[in-house]
């Protein structure tokens, strides 16, 4: 695996792994919302859901659109497609022969 493909993944894993950021991208599934349309969505400081959403940018999940004032963020699963396919690899290594024995 490249640096570069280590880095995206780190990012990944670690956008993931706070509840806030999962619940952010739960709500994006349904549609594209502004920064402030989220952040209505939570008890918790305005610039701290900043701070999720630009966390949740440098890992590829979401894009945003600057309309004026306002920015609106939208899902990207080109990033969660790619991890799907390299975690993928590692089914079709166990099904091609190289599963350990079960005890």
């Amino acid at each position: 695996m490249s640096k570069y493909l280590i880095n995206q993944v780190n990012l990944l894993f670690k956008a993931l792994n706070d509840p806030t950021r999962r619940e952010i991208l739960e709500l994006l599934k349904e549609g594209d919302k502004t920064a402030g349309e989220i952040a209505d969505c939570f008890h918790i400081s305005k610039p701290s859901i900043s701070h999720h959403l630009d966390l949740l940018k440098q890992a590829g999940l979401v894009d945003s659109v600057k309309n004026g004032q306002f920015v609106s963020y939208s899902l990207n699963m080109t990033v969660m497609d790619e991890l799907f396919s390299w975690l993928v690899q590692f089914k079709k290594k166990k099904r091609n022969g190289t599963e350990r024995k079960k005890k």
